[in-house]
């Protein structure tokens, strides 16, 4: 078992260290005090139901008011039966590796793939295969390739992990082409979709994305997200949505795990919800992260040495970064943040094969504008004076 990355650069990054570490929301977008009152003031008339024991499936009415919210904003026609309310999306990770992999199981994911997704899977010990990204996200030529190398071989995927939308680390996005073609390639070779869905109501350009479950025609993708994005992390809810007879393995597992959720914090989004706090804070939200992921991308490409590569998020909290193929950017971590007061997560802990040396990822969404002007100059000051070295 191996401690998070990104857990541990945090214990460094403090004081007078500018951190683009970890994958925090900006202070200023979490519930107002005037939101804090009235969801109080609602606990308050819910009384004892609010800090009692609840159902392992979550309070009925927060279902149907996910339900609700998924198919009006969503694009998701599901219902509370196909719902689990689950202690952050990160519980529905663990719980998907808890029921689904076998050791030496394969699991297919993006190349690069969210770090705590391979923590959770990795503690039963799978086979992975990653499938590199472009532009457009997953290669869907390269993995139809791979799946019909694993047919020849009598081997077949257990299931596809994917962020399709504004992808942690990478900032990428599949499009809506290759996502059908993924569901194709899901249907032929007869494996589930896992669809993590965290940021993809933080949209700064239009587009036609589709969430996977709401192309899913067989009942192949599992898909989940959060709160913690669009409401606030210390209310730990997340939900899956799965096919009845799937979330009914969910359940049994949730209950071994916690019993339920916090009735508390349930009451606390279904407030919000009823209330269209969260509907009402999206659009601040989403001009905050899309000026300083701009201002961000603009120095980065003005500061940091020839030759490095960002991403072009059209959403989310990222930007990842490729160096000069010379750079370990795992290894000089921690001079930079001792040095220069800067913290980064070094890319390689992303990537299931072991590769990724010379990538970081950088966070947008906590640091002040002033703070990702000053950040940025320290780190392009960091990078250049290590290739000089070399």
């Amino acid at each position: 078992m191996k401690a998070s990355e990104v857990r541990e650069i945090l214990r460094y990054a403090k004081g007078d260290v500018i951190s683009f570490a970890g994958g925090l929301p900006d202070p200023s977008c979490l519930p107002s005090e005037d939101e804090i009152c009235s969801a109080i003031d609602y606990i308050s008339k819910v009384k004892e139901k609010a800090f009692q024991y609840g159902l392992t499936g979550g309070i009925l009415e927060l279902r149907e008011e996910v339900a609700r919210y998924c198919a009006e904003k969503l694009d998701i026609k599901t219902s509370a039966e196909e719902i689990l309310i689950t202690t952050g999306s990160q519980q529905v990770l663990d719980i998907t590796g808890r029921i689904l992999i076998n050791q030496r199981d394969y699991v297919i994911t993006e190349l690069p793939t969210y770090i705590a997704a391979i923590q959770a899977f990795s503690l039963f010990r799978p086979n992975y295969l990653g499938i590199p990204m472009d532009d457009d996200g997953m290669k869907i030529d390269y993995l139809e390739n791979s799946l019909r190398v694993m047919e020849e071989e009598g081997l077949r995927p257990k299931f596809i992990y994917t962020i399709p939308t504004c992808q942690n680390p990478a900032g990428l996005s599949m499009s809506m082409d290759r996502r059908k073609w993924l569901l194709e390639l899901a249907s032929k070779y007869d494996f589930m979709v896992v669809e993590d869905d965290p940021y993809s109501q933080i949209m700064f350009k239009d587009t036609n994305f589709k969430r996977l479950k709401s192309l899913d025609t067989e009942g192949r993708v599992i898909y989940l997200s959060t709160f913690s994005k669009i409401y606030a992390p210390g209310v730990r809810v997340g939900w899956v949505i799965a096919d009845k007879s799937l979330l009914n393995y969910y359940e049994l597992a949730k209950q071994s795990i916690d019993l339920c959720t916090s009735s508390v914090d349930q009451y606390f989004v279904l407030h919000a919800l009823q209330s269209g706090a969260i509907e009402k804070r999206l659009p601040t939200i989403i001009n905050k992260y899309k000026t300083k992921c701009e201002l961000m991308r603009r120095i980065l490409e003005e500061k940091m040495p020839e030759g490095s590569k960002w991403s072009s998020p059209v959403g989310g909290m990222f930007i990842f970064g490729w160096l000069d193929e010379r750079v370990n950017t795992k290894k000089i971590l921690m001079d930079v943040i001792q040095e220069y007061k800067v913290a980064y997560v070094p890319g390689s802990s992303f990537f299931v094969d072991g590769s990724g040396w010379n990538t970081l990822r950088l966070n947008f969404s906590f640091p002040t504008e002033q703070q990702i002007e000053v950040g940025v100059e320290r780190l392009a000051e960091a990078i250049g004076n290590e290739l000089r070295k070399l």
